[in-house]
């Protein structure tokens, strides 16, 4: 406690702190001042408040939509003067891609993009990019066979091992979507914690730390299918995987569940199919 006083009322220690805070520059944190009135305004302001973030989002489109392709990819001294940033800035965001999988450093080669087979589609970002891009219904169905994978047997571990906490946030979910259904909450939120409040109810580690690329994929699917639908996600068929949970009946929560998950996949295929047949004339 003492040490605490001497520190926040020691003036050198004041002056010390204030010198290494003016030292740290806005591209590290965040942009104080107005971007558009400062030096090189344009590109950076596109980057948002956040450049290390707003570079990082920059080139990981870029190269999620092919953009570098067919050419190399810029160096840190071309990027950082292609988007007006510091060295620092563009050294992060680059070693932020390279651990997403995007970009690796050779020796002699510099920094290229790898092929998509080496992305971590399971980092939100790049799973984000991948579904934000020109829209891939063959992707969609992709995603939606990994959940077949998943929820089903995520559904039957939680009728067997969830607890009264968590069997009341699966309850919640469900209330949400009626309640949307009403108009009274965002039926796209809710049917997704619908979907993550079972993923946390499995107890399994490996399914739970799912739950933010169910989420970012989700938002996506369920989009496309009400949109095609012309309505939000069956109440009855999600509340028929939640009482299988509840009375404890793990195989009838799988079924329950992957009909959820088929009546998807047979959506997109009546939307796949035409597309096909369009690209074979």
């Amino acid at each position: 406690m003492l040490l605490f006083f001497y520190m926040i009322n020691n003036p050198t220690r004041r002056k010390q702190t204030k010198n290494r805070g003016a030292a740290r520059t806005a591209d590290q944190i965040s942009v104080v001042a107005p971007l558009g009135l400062s030096s090189g305004g344009g590109m950076r302001e596109l980057l948002g408040r956040n450049l290390t973030y707003g570079m990082l989002d920059a080139l990981g489109r870029a190269i999620v939509i092919g953009t570098y392709d067919s050419q190399t990819f810029p160096t840190e001294a071309e990027l950082a003067k292609q988007h007006q940033v510091s060295r620092s800035v563009t050294r992060e965001a680059v070693k932020m891609l390279t651990a997403k999988g995007l970009l690796s450093a050779r020796p002699r080669q510099g920094t290229v993009v790898q092929p998509n087979s080496s992305w971590n589609l399971f980092d939100t970002d790049v799973l984000r990019w991948m579904l934000e891009r020109k829209f891939s219904v063959h992707l969609l169905q992709q995603f939606s066979q990994l959940r077949v994978a998943i929820e089903p047997e995520a559904a039957g571990l939680a009728a067997m091992f969830a607890t009264e906490a968590q069997l009341q946030e699966i309850n919640a979910g469900l209330a949400r979507m009626e309640a949307a259904e009403s108009g009274f909450d965002n039926t796209l939120d809710a049917d997704i914690a619908f979907h993550v409040a079972i993923l946390r109810g499995s107890n399994n580690p490996f399914f739970v730390q799912l739950r933010d690329v169910v989420t970012t994929a989700l938002r996506t699917s369920i989009q496309f299918t009400n949109r095609i639908k012309g309505r939000s996600a069956s109440v009855a068929d999600h509340a028929a995987v939640r009482d299988a949970i509840v009375r404890r009946q793990p195989d009838a929560a799988r079924v329950a569940m992957k009909k959820i998950i088929a009546d998807v996949l047979d959506l997109i295929d009546t939307v796949d199919v035409p597309v096909q047949k369009k690209k074979a004339r």
